[in-house]
């Protein structure tokens, strides 16, 4: 069979178009009970008094539970894991409030009316202190973060200096990029049960495993005593990756009322207590000669983390490994902040980082008169400068090159408002696209089942990028079973561990261990057939043996073949099992791992309004083997839809008097919608990385959303001669009357 890579509907399409795809806060339950989160409204300071009486008083109230009855967690709540599998949680251990809309309490009652009606009826004073909230006057006190991620916080190759006097052409700007918070259709959501000692969380999550460990650390309970379900997630891109208070919470509560527990957090209240992408600014300074050849580049990075953890979005990465420039300096530095801790968020770094390397050398290219895809080819990286090792696969040379042609750049004008349609100015821009490719350890478990069908599974998550989808394409190819005989089962931390859906590392983690377990599965299937004198297919030569559809069949005498059902009915009616756990090697010692990708977009621009409209965009990606053709390219529609977004519309505006986000709904936090896309045209070189794994697969989440920023910023500047370098690009900042 050979269904990898083909456009395969989803296999879990009818449950969720049907509605019984259940998710987080779908679960039933027997006697289960409501609860609310109350978060504070003072951006630091401490609770002076809580009068519980009202709410106590609703009807059907079974708990108010603040920091003077809740539990008492080991080592004050901290999970003792290092961020951001345990992030510093607000678990009502103290009276201390670090930033407005932290949790202070929860309600819990028979309903989600009275908990809700009960929770407005809790009466909190606060004994406010004096907030940092100004991240322009706090930055004078930034101070370098220890090893963001795991990489380095600073870097230097060559001499910056050296490289600087050689150029004689320079470029020295400052980019930022505003709070964005994430908005997916499902607000974190979490049902908890206990059975004695046994916690049971059915939670919105990018990480069944890894939150099983962390609540198990958090409460202080036995790892094997948490198990997490998470089937369907309704979006998380980030901000469900690590396990944040409301989980540990709603345990609590559970555990308090002895009744199984929902906890849904409200809209206003993701903006704050699950994470954010934080405000950066990032000075860029480029030097190169006359030709285009890149001299050096210094890269400042700032950005905001919150008071209780250091989170660093590392906004320099890309610039370290994208072009081949000799001398260069990298920093990044943080700006703690009286405001929820940040966290990952769809190509955390490469999308913030992009923007600014982008833009930088888009006015390089200005500067020096010269075409910005050129600028990119003249300093082309044969190998990672960075590491100084080769890559494990580029082709960005022809995602240029197609990109251009199906775009038409060469159609371009250079010069900033020469093109026009009556009073549209017209504006094309470019930019090059890369995230990392990773992969992690990953197990998966097979079984070939009595009746002829299988069932493969792996503790692995879907949140909506077809992970059902592509894991039963893989399976089925290795197998040789039809995929609609395959039952692929996820989202539970009972079964094999895989790593979180984040990084865009599930498919090159998890597929190899998919592939591995359904070929020793297969393995066995056929040895027990040729060892069975009953079997058509006894006695063949192995080499002669192949899967069909679920028949072990000789491939020279096709006749000759032997369903599964028979073999196994035949063996005793026991299931075939395999299991396999597949991690990285030394590859990463050898190689350099990242995806490619160039993006053109067009934007049309109202002469006399500013209004900036987006007709068209053309990406190409090089990002290894392709799983699935229809569910890779959703991906990069998605992700290229939210660059649009993030280059024009998203912006979370905090109230810096009370540290309030002042836009916390979805209808002023504005994000793109039909009328705002125009065509997105999508290719993949579909070029298989020889050293990632055994199936040549890279991840792909994330790496839509790089350079879009970039592009579309440049575009701008090129239908209207005005250079915003703040995002979003809003028609304000484009009918500015100084124009670079």
């Amino acid at each position: 069979m050979n269904l990898i890579g083909q456009p395969f509907d989803r296999t879990d399409g009818l449950l969720k178009v049907t509605g019984e795809a259940r998710y987080a806060a779908e679960f039933p339950e027997a006697r289960l009970a409501h609860a609310v989160l109350v978060t504070s409204t003072i951006a630091r300071g401490t609770i002076a008094s809580i009068d519980a009486s009202r709410a106590q008083a609703v009807s059907g109230v079974l708990l108010v539970m603040t920091h003077e009855n809740a539990p008492r967690l080991p080592n004050g709540g901290k999970a003792q894991l290092a961020p951001p599998a345990g992030r510093r949680l607000s678990l009502l251990q103290d009276n201390e409030v670090h930033y407005n809309n932290e949790p202070v309490a929860v309600v819990v009652a028979d309903t989600l009316e009275h908990a809700t009606d009960a929770a407005r009826q809790l009466r909190i004073t606060y004994r406010a202190s004096a907030a940092t909230l100004d991240f322009a006057q706090a930055k004078a006190n930034a101070h370098a973060p220890d090893k963001p991620q795991g990489r380095q916080t600073d870097t230097q190759r060559g001499s910056f200096d050296d490289g600087m006097r050689s150029a004689a052409v320079h470029i020295d700007a400052t980019y930022t990029t505003p709070i964005e918070h994430h908005n997916p259709m499902e607000p974190h959501a979490t049902m908890a049960r206990w059975d004695g000692p046994q916690l049971t969380l059915y939670d919105s999550t990018q990480g069944v495993s890894g939150e099983a460990q962390a609540v198990a650390k958090t409460l202080g309970i036995s790892p094997g005593d948490v198990r997490v379900i998470s089937p369907f997630v309704g979006g998380g891109f980030g901000c469900k990756g690590s396990s944040w208070s409301h989980v540990s919470l709603c345990a609590m509560a559970a555990k308090q009322t002895g009744r199984p527990v929902r906890l849904v957090l409200e809209r206003p209240q993701m903006f704050g207590p699950v994470g954010a992408r934080p405000h950066t600014e990032q000075h860029l300074v480029l030097a190169a000669r006359r030709d285009g050849t890149l001299t050096a580049i210094r890269h400042d990075s700032i950005s905001n983390t919150s008071m209780i953890e250091d989170w660093t979005e590392t906004c320099c990465m890309v610039t370290r490994m994208l072009y081949a420039v000799p001398n260069q300096v990298t920093t990044h530095r943080l700006v703690p902040l009286n405001v929820g801790t940040p966290t990952f968020m769809r190509a955390p770094g490469e999308t913030t980082g992009s923007f600014a390397l982008e833009s930088a050398m888009d006015e390089l290219a200005v500067a020096l008169r010269m075409d910005p895809l050129a600028l990119r080819l003249k300093n082309y990286a044969e190998a990672d400068p960075q590491e100084n090792k080769p890559w494990s696969g580029k082709s960005l040379r022809e995602c240029y090159q197609v990109g251009a042609e199906k775009f038409g750049w060469s159609r371009r004008n250079p010069t900033p408002r020469s093109m026009r349609d009556g009073n549209t100015l017209i504006g094309m821009g470019m930019a090059t696209c890369t995230y990392p490719a990773n992969r992690s350890e990953a197990g998966a478990i097979a079984r070939i089942l009595p009746d002829g069908t299988a069932m493969v599974a792996s503790g692995t998550q879907d949140i909506g990028t077809g992970t059902y989808t592509v894991m039963t394409q893989v399976a089925a190819d290795a197998l040789g079973f039809a995929p609609e005989n395959i039952h692929f089962a996820l989202g539970d931390s009972s079964l094999p561990k895989a790593p979180v859906s984040g990084g865009s590392q599930s498919a090159a983690s998890v597929a190899p261990a998919v592939r591995d377990a359904a070929n020793a599965a297969r393995a066995q299937l056929i040895a027990l057939a040729l060892a069975d004198p009953a079997s058509p297919v006894h006695g063949i030569a192995p080499d002669d043996i192949t899967v069909e559809n679920g028949w072990v069949t000789s491939r020279s005498q096709p006749a000759k073949r032997d369903p599964a059902a028979a073999i196994i009915a035949r063996a005793g009616g026991k299931p075939i099992e395999a299991t396999s756990t597949v991690k990285p090697g030394d590859e990463k010692q050898k190689y350099s791992f990242h995806s490619f990708g160039a993006v053109f977009v067009e934007v049309r621009v109202d002469a006399d309004l500013g209004t900036i409209r987006v007709p068209r965009v053309v990406a190409v990606y090089d990002v290894g083997r392709v799983l699935n053709e229809k569910t890779a390219r959703s991906q990069m529609l998605g992700g290229i839809v939210w660059g649009v977004g993030a280059a024009l519309q998203e912006e979370s505006s905090l109230d810096t008097r009370y540290g309030r986000f002042t836009n916390a709904n979805l209808a002023e936090y504005h994000v793109p919608v039909n009328a705002d896309i125009g065509s997105l045209d999508i290719t993949f070189l579909d070029r298989p990385d020889p050293y990632i794994n055994s199936l040549g697969v890279r991840g792909i989440g994330e790496i839509g959303i790089t350079g879009v920023c970039a592009a579309l910023a440049n575009a701008v500047y090129h239908a209207t001669g005005v250079r915003v370098r703040d995002l979003p690009v809003t028609l304000d900042k484009v009918m500015q009357p100084t124009r670079v």
